[in-house]
């Protein structure tokens, strides 16, 4: 099942285990099962540490369990952990035999404290990026607390039991029988759902700091180069983000940041906060700008509120608030968003398998997302607002070649429909004859660009009619001391390795501002 590299990788993990782990299997005579079998053997053959039973009686088959004997953990997989999760298999395993986690202190002494009854189902897809946060967040609270119980379930291996629960994009996360979240979610982003105290604990803390020198508010590439360019001017700095990473986590494929030849959006997302950390740069994570409070005179403070009720001062700010998935405004979207209506094929397409899908938008990403759906699926309507495709030459010869691929141009999507639980369809007019056109289908992609993240900005600093940020060549905004980077901005060409340079320029230019103004702390 695993080859020799993957063999040597997984060896070399598992010397760190220090206690027995007990593996149990629950088989039937199935492909899959064999399948799983033969990892789990491959598994178990790598320490000593490990014991394999296939005696195990749990409903759903394939899926094993991974124990601790004498400990109270109740952790599962269903379904193969291939693919984005086999890191999650492998740090269950490091886990659960005793490996320390790399959570904070607090984190972990939270977990350890939730009081109750906890029973998490998590479904994922093999293909999703997005999942191995929630799956792992999950294992590692059921290893901490014997109140939680988890289940990850490949969506695509149980399809059944997906179709009953009316599952449409992964990750989704049930706590104890009820829908409890769908979506990237990390370790503190549960616990804070969790845990609301826990919030307001935290709200105060933040509210109690000291002003920076220079706050970033967002986490994605522009406020990673910020912050590393603004910490190594030695002045105190922050970053405040809703979820570092930002898009780029949402991103599956990477070939054009230079000099890194080929990854993936998660890695690269993690990459930059680690490097981030190297610098004496205080992270704040979760904190969802809400309001802007601009100094009302020179060398007076700004102050960023936040949806967790925390304030931050500062004396120079950098906006670097990114952008998110423009929806279609059409009626039916909102009631059927994740019951038909996504927006990752990457995540949500093997729940398709074998059905009708539309995707909506006709440029790179549209077009890249209907020829990996077709693969899956059996048929695909792409639709086009313009006359004409407007992605990459090369990628629109690869779509034109598929058979069950019918591409539709001068199509204003007008309508989704349902039935109450789900999509069944979308209406479109033809913007040339003008009649109005009903496909039948079960899933709709939406790619049609990103919307800046600037509504809680508004009336504070000027915006073009876009809602883009208007900044400068020195990245600076209409406000003296406030400075802002990447997607979130008039500037052209919404690039990773843009949005980097850019943060950088801003955290340059917000230092120079500092020296003109006021000695920095």
């Amino acid at each position: 099942m695993l080859d020799a590299n993957l063999k040597a990788q997984l060896k070399s993990y598992l010397e760190r285990v220090t206690q027995p782990i007990e593996i149990v299997a629950s088989l039937d005579d199935g492909a899959k099962s064999q399948e799983m079998l033969e990892l789990l053997k491959d598994v178990a053959s790598l320490s000593t540490q490990i014991t394999l039973l296939d005696n195990g009686d749990d409903a759903r088959k394939p899926s094993f369990s991974i124990n601790r004997p004498g400990a109270d953990i109740s952790l599962r997989f269903a379904g193969l952990p291939m693919g984005h999760e086999f890191t999650s298999l492998v740090l269950a395993l490091l886990q659960v035999g005793g490996h320390p986690s790399k959570a904070s202190v607090e984190v972990i002494e939270q977990i350890r404290s939730l009081k109750g009854e906890f029973s998490f189902e998590t479904y994922f897809s093999l293909s999703c990026q997005n999942c191995p946060d929630v799956v792992q967040a999950l294992n590692l609270m059921a290893v901490l607390n014997p109140n939680i119980r988890h289940v990850a379930i490949d969506g695509a291996l149980f399809q059944a039991e997906v179709d009953e629960r009316q599952v449409m994009a992964v990750p989704s996360i049930y706590l104890n029988g009820v829908n409890f979240g769908q979506g990237r979610m990390g370790l503190e982003e549960i616990l804070a759902k969790l845990d609301t105290r826990g919030i307001e604990r935290q709200a105060e803390k933040l509210s109690a700091k000291d002003a920076f020198d220079v706050l970033v508010v967002g986490g994605g590439p522009a406020g990673a180069a910020a912050a590393i360019y603004a910490a190594r001017k030695g002045i105190r700095t922050g970053v405040a983000a809703e979820r570092f990473g930002g898009q780029v986590l949402d991103t599956m494929a990477i070939e054009n940041f230079i000099s890194v030849q080929e990854t993936e959006g998660p890695k690269l997302a993690s990459a930059l906060e680690e490097h981030v950390k190297q610098y004496d740069v205080d992270i704040m994570n979760l904190q969802r700008a809400t309001a802007l409070i601009p100094a009302k005179n020179p060398g007076e403070l700004h102050e960023v509120r936040f949806e967790s009720g925390a304030t931050l001062k500062t004396k120079a700010l950098i906006l670097a608030t990114g952008a998110r998935w423009r929806e279609m405004g059409v009626p039916g979207e909102q009631e059927y968003k994740a019951k038909g209506v996504c927006f990752c094929p990457h995540c949500d397409g093997p729940l398709f398998k074998g059905k009708r899908v539309a995707v909506i938008g006709g440029g790179n990403s549209g077009v890249e997302a209907a020829i990996d759906l077709a693969g899956i699926v059996s048929h695909v309507t792409l639709l086009e607002f313009d006359s004409k495709l407007r992605a990459d030459a090369v990628l629109q010869r690869k779509l034109f070649s598929l058979p069950n691929v019918t591409v539709i141009t001068s199509a204003l999507t007008s309508e989704v429909k349902g039935d109450g639980q789900k999509v069944t369809g979308l209406v479109y007019k033809d913007r040339d004859s003008g009649e109005f056109n009903t496909v039948n289908l079960e899933g709709i992609f939406v790619q049609i660009g990103l919307l800046p993240n600037t509504d809680w900005l508004k009336g504070t600093i000027e915006l073009s009619p876009r809602g883009e940020i208007i900044v400068d060549a020195r990245g600076e905004t209409s406000m003296p001391g406030v400075f802002a980077a990447g997607d979130v901005t008039t500037v052209p060409y919404k690039q990773i390795v843009i949005a980097v340079g850019e943060g950088a320029k801003a955290s340059l230019s917000a230092f120079d501002h500092l020296i003109r103004t006021s000695a920095p702390a």
